[in-house]
């Protein structure tokens, strides 16, 4: 059965997040709604899906809440269910920086729709930076993009502190999967002295779903946080796999390694799996295969 795959965020003052948790999963399980839904005090970050009819309800019921009025959304399409179960989830942050005085709600950075990005980061004086981690930027990113080979979105002050100068760099180009480490990320860059920072609105899957191929500066695939593991333009379902044993996604090419083993390892993580970890992924990996998942 066809599933419709919505992504969303907001950052908005939630001084009741504890007491909205139960009737969100109770709603959610209504629905028959799988997925995650994020909430902390500064706001909500879900990736959910199920029928066209479920999520529009649940993206109406949400909507019908007077802090997610102005809620919007990204959709995509999945031939089977990208995600095996639900949580909603009470967090310190719905996106991990790390810095508790950094509010996009009150500061963060100019948004470039997707149809103006291609000019944006065509100038030479615009230093572009994809806030992703490590493993997402090696199978896709914008071309002439930095890479700041971080393994955690709590890595990037540290990053900024020892590679940007506000002196010396002084338009800011960000972008992420679909915007909401930006917002954190330009809020944090005007906060240390940056004056013009920008970021991709929508992140890299609205400027995959809008911008045609022909057109695109994008190279690669785009990692997502389910089951697809990666998308192309038009959200068109990518090439990658996961390694079920370390999560890291594999290109086709990875996959022909002799060190992969479906459900236990990839060549990344082999040299360092020790033999109670191949037991237990060997033991995960059956319980998947059979179906015998809690």
């Amino acid at each position: 059965m066809t599933q419709v795959i919505a992504a969303f965020y907001k950052f908005v003052t939630l001084d009741d997040y504890r007491e909205r948790r139960q009737p969100l999963l109770n709603l959610c399980h209504h629905h028959h709604i799988k997925g995650t839904i994020l909430l902390a005090a500064e706001g909500i970050n879900g990736t959910i899906s199920g029928t066209r009819s479920n999520i529009d309800a649940m993206l109406a019921h949400l909507k019908a809440d007077p802090s997610f009025t102005d809620l919007e959304h990204k959709e995509s399409i999945a031939t089977k269910p990208p995600f095996d179960r639900l949580k909603v989830r009470l967090k310190q942050e719905i996106v991990t920086l790390g810095v508790p005085t950094i509010d996009p709600t009150n500061l963060v950075g100019t948004y470039v729709k997707p149809q103006d990005w291609n000019q944006l980061i065509a100038n030479p004086d615009v230093v572009v930076i994809d806030t992703r981690n490590q493993y997402e930027v090696e199978i896709g990113t914008f071309a002439g993009a930095l890479d700041p080979h971080t393994d955690s979105f709590t890595e990037f002050p540290a990053y900024v502190a020892t590679h940007l100068n506000p002196q010396q760099h002084q338009q800011v180009a960000l972008f992420c999967t679909g915007g909401i480490r930006c917002e954190k990320a330009t809020s944090y860059l005007l906060s240390q002295g940056f004056e013009n920072v920008y970021h991709l609105q929508g992140g890299i899957l609205k400027y995959l779903e809008q911008i045609p191929a022909t057109e695109s500066q994008w190279e690669g695939e785009c990692f997502v946080f389910d089951d697809r593991v990666a998308v192309t333009h038009g959200l068109e379902l990518g090439t990658h796999q996961l390694c079920w044993g370390c999560g890291d996604p594999l290109s086709p090419a990875d996959l022909t390694s002799p060190h992969y083993e479906p459900g236990i390892c990839c060549a990344r993580c082999y040299p360092t799996l020790t033999p109670t970890q191949r037991a237990s992924r060997t033991e995960r990996w059956r319980q998947r295969e059979s179906g015998d998942r809690d």
